[in-house]
């Protein structure tokens, strides 16, 4: 028995896929995996399309991707190597000027966030949702988005603590 896609379902796919591969990859920082996670947020999508269409389908797929971004984290950190330094295969800031420098050096820190600090990040400054919706999101509370917020944000100042200076901060 052959099965046919929900031309409906087709389309959903295709309005939305950009935008949320773009967030998968900010919350993984891996291509590869974000397609990967993305594809198999689709897939249960596509499981429960019946009972989702209607009522909120991009909340179900952010929620399936954020929670397998932080499992695959979770995965993949134990089964890591102890020795491997964030940052590898990127280019040395010090060959670097200007503003390409500074990308490298927010990308090195970025990598050294956990997945859930990531995926707050993510939720609150690339997609723009409150806190609530990023707990509701996530599936912690609104105290552990606020500080996950907090501890990322240190992190990053603390990494690369002129981010936020304009040029004539820093001249």
């Amino acid at each position: 028995m052959e099965r046919t896609a929900d031309p409906e379902f087709v389309s959903y796919v295709r309005a939305r896929q950009h935008r949320l591969l773009r967030a998968a990859y900010l919350v993984c920082g891996d291509a590869h995996l974000a397609e990967d996670l993305l594809q198999e947020a689709f897939v249960k999508l596509a499981l429960r399309w019946d009972r989702l269409r209607d009522e909120h389908p991009d909340a179900f797929v952010r929620t399936i991707l954020y929670r397998d971004a932080v499992s695959a984290w979770r995965k993949r950190h134990r089964e890591n190597l102890v020795g491997l330094e964030p940052g590898h295969g990127l280019p040395d800031p010090a060959v670097l000027a200007g503003e390409v420098s500074q990308r490298v050096d927010l990308a090195r820190a970025l990598e050294t966030l956990t997945a859930r600090q990531r995926a707050v990040l993510v939720l609150r400054f690339f997609e723009d949702r409150s806190e609530v919706q990023a707990a509701e999101i996530l599936g912690v509370s609104l105290g552990t988005v606020k500080s996950t917020t907090h501890d990322a944000l240190g992190r990053l100042r603390e990494r690369v603590p002129d981010l936020l200076l304009t040029a004539e901060d820093r001249s």
